[in-house]
């Protein structure tokens, strides 16, 4: 049974600390593997990210970008009026039936109608959201529409 006691690392799997300034014989003695005198080989040496000796790094280069990223914004999937007119008149459309005709890649995200291209069959559509010019072509051609976020 194993016990705490006696658990041990894989062999090989824990290197031991490299012990620097112990010799030339060591292969890391004099310099310590630090290179010749400079900034780097002080302690604390070495220069900051993004520092590129003295040049203009290229971060002070760029723009500074306006405006933010809203973290609440919804993408929608898009379907236009047009695809609508293969389903069957006087069909129900709603995310399910859109999904299996492959007119949207993903059930859980919302789905929003716009109004490219004409509707010539009575339908009734369900979907998150719908454009003024889409509901205005489906009650053109006597249909309706359920919008599930208002």
């Amino acid at each position: 049974m194993t016990k705490l006691l006696n658990l041990k690392s894989n062999a090989g799997a824990r290197s031991r600390k490299k012990r620097v300034g112990r010799g030339n014989g060591s292969g890391s003695g004099t310099y310590c593997g630090r290179g010749v005198n400079g900034q780097n080989c002080r302690t604390g040496g070495g220069t900051r990210p993004g520092f590129e000796g003295g040049q203009t790094p290229l971060y002070r280069k760029m723009p500074k970008l306006k405006g933010f990223k809203n973290v609440n914004r919804i993408n929608f999937q898009v379907v236009n009026v047009q695809k609508l007119n293969n389903f069957e008149e006087n069909d129900e459309i709603d995310i399910l039936k859109l999904y299996e005709k492959k007119y949207i890649t993903n059930k859980s995200q919302p789905v929003k109608i716009l109004g490219d291209g004409e509707l010539t069959k009575k339908l009734t559509v369900k979907v998150d959201k719908v454009s003024a010019t889409a509901k205005a072509k489906i009650e053109k051609a006597k249909g309706s529409v359920v919008e599930l976020i208002k």
